[in-house]
């Protein structure tokens, strides 16, 4: 095959890579119009849980993905929200997104709090999510990079965000 022949199929798989449950795509045109959190600031407590969240990000920041990973060998995005809040908060949530998604209560985006899961919708279905930290910033893990964090106005977050849930 040559250079030309293989051109078509680098661009395919490159667009297959930026694809599926994650990808940190941060990238913001000078035109869009993005949303911007409540300047409200948080409580001791919330300040104290995202403290905890982020040391537990710190930890495993850059482990791969791995589909139905739930350890430091390999994280997906529901495997890694489940041990972030077991271990940072002792507490224990469903397992999968989908169960995630039947849990906690609804919250409004303009609501969100440190620690809030936010999900997002890809290909239709809602099957990406990650743990919002305050600002336009969540930590979660990508097929692409694995454990890490992006921003809620991210060229391929913005449009993509469903809806957010609470887990008091």
């Amino acid at each position: 095959m040559n250079r030309c022949q293989m051109l078509p199929l680098l661009t395919a798989l490159i667009a297959l890579t930026l694809a599926g449950c994650a990808s940190n795509q941060n990238l913001r045109s000078t035109n869009e119009t993005t949303w911007q959190p409540s300047g409200e600031p948080a409580t001791a407590s919330e300040s104290a849980k995202a403290d905890r969240l982020w040391q537990v990000f710190e930890r495993y920041e850059g482990t791969p993905y791995r589909y139905g990973g739930t350890s430091a060998n390999g994280f997906d995005c529901s495997g890694f929200i489940a041990t972030a809040f077991d271990e940072a908060l002792g507490r224990q949530l469903p397992r999968t997104t989908s169960q995630m998604l039947s849990a906690g209560h609804a919250v409004e985006k303009e609501e969100l709090q440190a620690g809030d899961l936010v999900f997002f919708r890809i290909k239709g279905k809602d099957q990406h999510a990650g743990i919002y930290m305050g600002g336009d910033s969540f930590i979660h893990s990508s097929t692409s990079i694995g454990v890490t964090h992006s921003s809620l106005n991210g060229y391929y977050w913005r449009d993509r965000f469903s809806q957010a849930r609470r887990f008091d």
